[in-house]
């Protein structure tokens, strides 16, 4: 299928000229009505990184931003760099806006106070003067979409807890030991999980990968339902299996490992990236889909899950494309981004946080982009910016917010400006090198800082 032949219809020349007069001037549109809308290039100002809690203005933008960690924030590993998520499809946020964690070099997870009235990071009970609350999970753990006092993540290998603020307590939600796989589960060495749950808006499923060494190469996508119980996908047999749901074997012929599986918000599908691609399980099912490199359906490029639907940014037409499709249809593309005017631009990625979507996926999906071979240059629209883009398929805004100043250093991930939003849209945490200003940490890698933009 041909991506330029599925750009919406704008409804007649008057339209088009309207469209057109959007690339070079544009502001007030909401929800951000004080975002600059316009799709000129930007130059980027030269900018020290300002101390923590420290509200100060981008100076090439307009938005209010805060700098939320420092050389001293992980005091269990000082001098040493810090960061999102980076998935973007964890929630790093709290129900309410006012807690968000950062992660530490070494997997720590530190979660902080924000008071959005004053964009200041505060200290929560529990935690020593000065230093975030040390949460007792693995690695990119996700805060509840219900309860603001939740979090949820990893406790050990095979294990999915909760942990609750107000008690300071650590409980198992289940043991995927008891799920029974075909294999059965059986904990050792050699068979890990991945740290990175991924749960509905309604806290009610939870989904994880495992069965494999750790970093890899597990063969089972479980998904826990708290009312139905377990249901799981052998990757590597094609068996399909549990407490609930039909049993057999997907129709599709793949077999294959996985490493990250993410559950839409519905709890209904569950995405599995696989190289270029990427493949949906409908859960209550036996139904696989695949989306491969070379298939026509623009499977490429970071992506983000919404309620029932995926967006992602295939790099088809240029680096700014983004493409948004129902999960029940994936060849059903609808363009984000519309007109692409040549001349087309190239070298920048996109990353994508959507943990602000309503039931409609409807709500505008935010992200940021950076050069994937480190040149700072601003030479093209949106080059280093967090930005959001309209889902609502009546128009095509790109609201701009700031440069993330991240320089993309190749082999650390932590310079690259990966972000979550916040639960109603009013706040993005990205992680950045500020122009690879905050030097080499102790553990001779780059350092990184996490960041705070006002989103409005």
């Amino acid at each position: 299928m041909n991506s330029r032949s599925l750009l919406p219809s704008l409804g007649g020349w008057m339209t088009m000229v309207l469209v057109f007069a959007g690339l070079v001037s544009g502001q007030g549109v909401q929800p951000y009505p004080k975002a600059i809308t316009d799709r000129l290039i930007h130059q980027k100002s030269p900018m020290r990184p300002r101390p923590v809690n420290t509200v100060f203005k981008d100076p090439d933008f307009g938005s209010l931003m805060v700098r939320v960690t420092d050389a001293t924030t992980n005091y269990k590993l000082p001098d040493t760099f810090l960061r999102t998520e980076a998935s973007g499809k964890a929630n790093e946020w709290s129900a309410d806006g006012h807690k968000f964690y950062v992660m530490g070099s070494g997997g720590q997870i530190l979660v902080f106070g924000f008071d959005p009235s004053t964009m200041k990071r505060t200290y929560l009970p529990g935690a020593k003067p000065g230093q975030g609350r040390l949460v007792p999970l693995g690695a990119a753990p996700t805060f509840s979409f219900t309860d603001p006092d939740l979090i949820y993540g990893t406790s050990a290998p095979l294990v999915i807890s909760r942990y609750h603020f107000s008690t300071g307590v650590r409980s198992t939600v289940i043991d995927t030991t008891s799920c029974g796989t075909r294999p059965a589960l059986i904990k050792s060495p050699d068979v890990g999980s991945d740290a990175d749950v991924s749960l509905s808006a309604s806290d009610n499923r939870i989904s994880i990968s495992e069965g494999g060494p750790p970093g890899g190469k597990h063969m089972f996508v479980v998904v826990y339902d708290k009312q139905l119980g377990c249901r799981w996908y052998n990757t590597e047999t094609g068996e399909i299996g549990g407490e609930w749901g039909p049993s057999g074997t997907v129709a599709i012929p793949d077999r294959f490992f996985v490493t990250h599986v993410y559950l839409s918000r519905n709890g209904r599908y569950i995405q599995i990236p696989r190289g270029a691609g990427f493949s949906v399980w409908d859960v209550p099912t036996l139904n696989v889909t695949s989306c491969k490199k070379g298939s026509g359906l623009e499977c490429a490029g970071y992506s983000v899950l919404g309620y029932k639907s995926f967006v992602n940014g295939p790099g088809v037409i240029d680096d700014m494309q983004m493409a948004k499709r129902p999960l029940s249809n994936l060849a059903q593309i609808t363009q984000l981004i519309y007109p692409l005017l040549p001349p087309h631009h190239w070298g920048q990625s996109q990353q994508f946080t959507w943990s602000n979507v309503d039931a409609k996926d409807s709500v505008p999906v935010c992200g940021s982009t950076y050069s994937y071979d480190g040149d700072p240059t601003i030479d093209q629209p949106f080059a280093g910016e967090v930005f959001c883009v309209e889902t609502d398929g009546l128009a095509s805004t790109v609201w701009r917010f700031a440069h993330n100043r991240a320089t993309y250093i190749p082999r650390y991930f932590q310079t690259q400006p990966l972000g979550s939003v916040s639960r109603d849209g009013r706040f993005l945490l990205f992680t950045s090198n500020w122009d690879a200003q905050l030097g080499i940490g102790s553990d001779g890698k780059p350092r990184s800082d996490v960041f705070i933009v006002k989103l409005e």
